[in-house]
Protein backbone atom coordinates (compact mmCIF):
# COMPACT_ATOMS: atom_id res chain seq x y z
CA UNK A 1 0.00 0.00 0.00
CA UNK A 2 1.58 3.23 -1.21
CA UNK A 3 1.75 6.34 0.95
CA UNK A 4 1.93 9.72 -0.73
CA UNK A 5 3.43 12.79 0.97
CA UNK A 6 1.23 15.79 1.64
CA UNK A 7 0.82 17.86 -1.50
CA UNK A 8 2.07 15.12 -3.82
CA UNK A 9 0.05 14.56 -7.02
CA UNK A 10 -2.05 11.41 -6.86
CA UNK A 11 -2.15 8.95 -9.75
CA UNK A 12 -5.17 9.10 -12.02
CA UNK A 13 -7.77 6.34 -11.58
CA UNK A 14 -7.08 3.29 -13.73
CA UNK A 15 -9.64 1.12 -15.46
CA UNK A 16 -9.87 -1.96 -13.24
CA UNK A 17 -12.00 -4.94 -14.20
CA UNK A 18 -11.05 -6.53 -10.87
CA UNK A 19 -12.53 -3.58 -8.95
CA UNK A 20 -15.62 -3.58 -11.14
CA UNK A 21 -16.08 -7.28 -10.42
CA UNK A 22 -15.55 -6.78 -6.68
CA UNK A 23 -18.21 -4.06 -6.58
CA UNK A 24 -20.57 -6.12 -8.75
CA UNK A 25 -20.51 -9.07 -6.32
CA UNK A 26 -20.33 -7.05 -3.09
CA UNK A 27 -22.79 -8.06 -0.42
CA UNK A 28 -22.86 -8.18 3.36
CA UNK A 29 -22.24 -11.53 4.99
CA UNK A 30 -24.60 -12.88 7.66
CA UNK A 31 -22.86 -11.50 10.76
CA UNK A 32 -23.65 -14.56 12.89
CA UNK A 33 -21.92 -16.83 10.34
CA UNK A 34 -18.56 -15.05 10.29
CA UNK A 35 -15.70 -17.22 11.50
CA UNK A 36 -11.91 -17.30 11.71
CA UNK A 37 -9.62 -16.50 10.10
CA UNK A 38 -9.97 -12.76 10.44
CA UNK A 39 -7.54 -9.94 9.75
CA UNK A 40 -4.33 -9.76 11.78
CA UNK A 41 -3.05 -6.58 13.42
CA UNK A 42 -1.26 -5.33 10.31
CA UNK A 43 -4.31 -6.00 8.14
CA UNK A 44 -6.60 -4.25 10.63
CA UNK A 45 -4.33 -1.21 10.56
CA UNK A 46 -4.42 -1.19 6.76
CA UNK A 47 -8.21 -1.62 6.70
CA UNK A 48 -8.59 1.35 9.05
CA UNK A 49 -6.26 3.44 6.90
CA UNK A 50 -8.25 2.64 3.76
CA UNK A 51 -11.54 3.17 5.54
CA UNK A 52 -10.50 6.64 6.61
CA UNK A 53 -9.99 7.70 2.97
CA UNK A 54 -13.64 8.72 2.80
CA UNK A 55 -15.40 11.97 1.88
CA UNK A 56 -15.08 14.40 4.78
CA UNK A 57 -16.22 17.97 4.11
CA UNK A 58 -13.74 20.47 5.66
CA UNK A 59 -11.55 17.62 6.97
CA UNK A 60 -13.44 17.42 10.26
CA UNK A 61 -12.96 13.66 10.80
CA UNK A 62 -16.36 13.47 12.54
CA UNK A 63 -15.93 9.83 13.54
CA UNK A 64 -13.64 7.53 15.46
CA UNK A 65 -12.91 3.80 15.63
CA UNK A 66 -13.03 1.17 18.36
CA UNK A 67 -11.50 -2.19 17.40
CA UNK A 68 -13.21 -5.00 19.29
CA UNK A 69 -11.68 -8.45 19.62
CA UNK A 70 -13.51 -11.61 20.71
CA UNK A 71 -12.89 -11.16 24.45
CA UNK A 72 -14.11 -7.57 24.67
CA UNK A 73 -17.25 -8.42 22.72
CA UNK A 74 -17.95 -11.50 24.82
CA UNK A 75 -17.69 -9.41 27.99
CA UNK A 76 -19.98 -6.70 26.60
CA UNK A 77 -22.45 -9.25 25.24
CA UNK A 78 -22.75 -10.70 28.74
CA UNK A 79 -23.60 -7.25 30.09
CA UNK A 80 -26.04 -6.66 27.22
CA UNK A 81 -27.77 -9.95 28.00
CA UNK A 82 -28.28 -8.70 31.55
CA UNK A 83 -29.73 -5.46 30.16
CA UNK A 84 -32.19 -7.47 28.06
CA UNK A 85 -33.54 -8.94 31.29
CA UNK A 86 -33.59 -5.75 33.36
CA UNK A 87 -35.26 -3.81 30.53
CA UNK A 88 -37.65 -6.69 29.83
CA UNK A 89 -36.79 -6.68 26.13
CA UNK A 90 -38.00 -9.25 23.63
CA UNK A 91 -36.27 -12.62 23.14
CA UNK A 92 -35.06 -11.31 19.77
CA UNK A 93 -33.00 -8.68 21.60
CA UNK A 94 -31.03 -11.48 23.23
CA UNK A 95 -30.82 -13.56 20.04
CA UNK A 96 -29.16 -10.80 18.00
CA UNK A 97 -26.21 -10.77 20.42
CA UNK A 98 -24.93 -13.75 18.41
CA UNK A 99 -24.19 -11.30 15.60
CA UNK A 100 -21.98 -9.31 17.95
CA UNK A 101 -19.85 -12.21 19.15
CA UNK A 102 -19.36 -14.43 16.09
CA UNK A 103 -16.77 -12.59 13.99
CA UNK A 104 -13.04 -12.64 14.80
CA UNK A 105 -12.84 -8.83 14.65
CA UNK A 106 -15.33 -5.97 14.76
CA UNK A 107 -14.64 -2.33 14.03
CA UNK A 108 -17.07 0.02 15.73
CA UNK A 109 -17.50 3.32 13.87
CA UNK A 110 -18.68 6.08 16.19
CA UNK A 111 -20.09 9.28 14.72
CA UNK A 112 -18.84 12.33 16.60
CA UNK A 113 -20.91 14.77 14.54
CA UNK A 114 -21.70 18.04 16.28
CA UNK A 115 -23.18 21.43 15.29
CA UNK A 116 -20.51 23.71 13.94
CA UNK A 117 -18.55 24.27 10.77
CA UNK A 118 -20.60 21.91 8.57
CA UNK A 119 -24.13 20.47 8.82
CA UNK A 120 -24.47 17.54 11.22
CA UNK A 121 -26.10 15.51 8.43
CA UNK A 122 -22.99 15.85 6.26
CA UNK A 123 -20.82 14.74 9.15
CA UNK A 124 -23.04 11.70 9.73
CA UNK A 125 -22.88 10.85 6.03
CA UNK A 126 -19.09 10.92 6.33
CA UNK A 127 -19.27 8.29 9.09
CA UNK A 128 -21.51 6.17 6.86
CA UNK A 129 -19.02 6.52 4.01
CA UNK A 130 -16.29 5.28 6.36
CA UNK A 131 -18.39 2.20 7.18
CA UNK A 132 -18.77 1.40 3.49
CA UNK A 133 -15.07 1.96 2.83
CA UNK A 134 -14.19 -0.43 5.66
CA UNK A 135 -16.33 -3.11 4.00
CA UNK A 136 -14.55 -2.57 0.68
CA UNK A 137 -11.16 -2.61 2.41
CA UNK A 138 -11.97 -5.86 4.22
CA UNK A 139 -12.97 -7.39 0.89
CA UNK A 140 -9.69 -6.25 -0.67
CA UNK A 141 -7.89 -8.35 1.95
CA UNK A 142 -10.03 -11.38 1.17
CA UNK A 143 -12.49 -11.19 4.06
CA UNK A 144 -16.26 -11.10 4.31
CA UNK A 145 -17.89 -8.38 6.37
CA UNK A 146 -21.22 -7.22 7.74
CA UNK A 147 -22.29 -3.68 8.65
CA UNK A 148 -24.97 -3.78 11.35
CA UNK A 149 -26.31 -1.79 14.27
CA UNK A 150 -29.07 -3.62 16.28
CA UNK A 151 -30.87 -2.35 19.39
CA UNK A 152 -27.79 -1.81 21.54
CA UNK A 153 -26.61 0.89 19.11
CA UNK A 154 -29.61 3.05 20.02
CA UNK A 155 -29.91 2.35 23.73
CA UNK A 156 -27.79 4.89 25.64
CA UNK A 157 -27.00 2.52 28.51
CA UNK A 158 -26.00 -0.24 26.10
CA UNK A 159 -23.94 2.05 23.84
CA UNK A 160 -22.01 3.30 26.87
CA UNK A 161 -20.65 -0.23 27.32
CA UNK A 162 -18.73 0.29 24.06
CA UNK A 163 -17.29 3.62 25.22
CA UNK A 164 -19.82 5.80 23.40
CA UNK A 165 -20.06 9.14 25.19
CA UNK A 166 -22.68 11.89 25.32
CA UNK A 167 -23.26 13.48 21.92
CA UNK A 168 -21.84 10.48 20.02
CA UNK A 169 -23.81 7.90 18.06
CA UNK A 170 -22.98 4.49 16.64
CA UNK A 171 -22.74 4.55 12.85
CA UNK A 172 -22.21 0.83 12.68
CA UNK A 173 -20.36 -2.30 13.66
CA UNK A 174 -18.26 -3.67 10.80
CA UNK A 175 -17.87 -7.36 11.61
CA UNK A 176 -15.03 -8.99 9.65
CA UNK A 177 -14.09 -12.62 9.13
CA UNK A 178 -14.49 -15.64 6.88
CA UNK A 179 -17.43 -17.83 5.86
CA UNK A 180 -17.56 -21.60 5.69
CA UNK A 181 -19.91 -21.28 2.70
CA UNK A 182 -20.13 -18.32 0.29
CA UNK A 183 -22.93 -15.84 0.89
CA UNK A 184 -25.83 -16.18 -1.56
CA UNK A 185 -26.99 -13.46 -3.90
CA UNK A 186 -30.14 -11.57 -2.89
CA UNK A 187 -32.68 -9.45 -4.72
CA UNK A 188 -31.34 -6.16 -6.04
CA UNK A 189 -33.27 -2.95 -6.72
CA UNK A 190 -34.74 -2.10 -10.11
CA UNK A 191 -32.58 0.91 -10.92
CA UNK A 192 -34.86 2.03 -13.74
CA UNK A 193 -37.53 2.78 -11.10
CA UNK A 194 -35.09 4.67 -8.91
CA UNK A 195 -33.18 6.73 -11.46
CA UNK A 196 -34.07 10.05 -13.06
CA UNK A 197 -31.90 11.16 -15.97
CA UNK A 198 -32.01 14.84 -16.81
CA UNK A 199 -30.71 16.31 -20.08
Amino acid sequence: MTDYPLGAPLPAPLVSEEMQHRLAVRRSAPAQDLRTPGPDEAQIAAILKLGARSPDHAKMTPWRFVVLGPQSRANIAEQLAALVKTKNLSPKAAAVLAKLTAAPVSILVISTAAPGLKPVWEQQLSAGAVCMNLEHAASAFGFWSSWITDWYSYDAEAAALFGVTAGETIAGFIHIGSLNEPALERDRPDLAKLTTILP
